[in-house]
């Protein structure tokens, strides 16, 4: 689900903004939670950082490998450097 929020917030001396209290609530973002910041183009980003990496990354583009046998695959994989070898 794709969600558009925007806010205005202003940024104190010390280089802090504070986050809305209805965006925090949309993604659930407590105290003690940490952000990841980035920049991309002239666009700062800030993500929930997820307590674990591993359940976030769970299952991302499983689809791509539906129908595909694993342990055909990578023999294939290694069938081709036998030959170029």
């Amino acid at each position: 689900m794709v969600y558009y929020l925007e806010e205005a917030v202003r940024v104190s001396e010390k280089g802090q903004v504070v986050i809305p209290k209805r965006i925090r609530d949309k993604i659930g973002l407590e105290t003690g939670d940490e952000l990841t910041v980035n920049l991309v183009d002239q666009k700062i980003i800030l993500r929930k950082r997820p307590k674990s990496y591993t359940d976030y990354m769970w299952g991302l583009h499983g689809d791509a490998w539906r129908g595909v046998d694993a342990g055909e695959y990578v023999e294939g994989e290694r069938e081709s450097w036998r030959r170029r070898g």
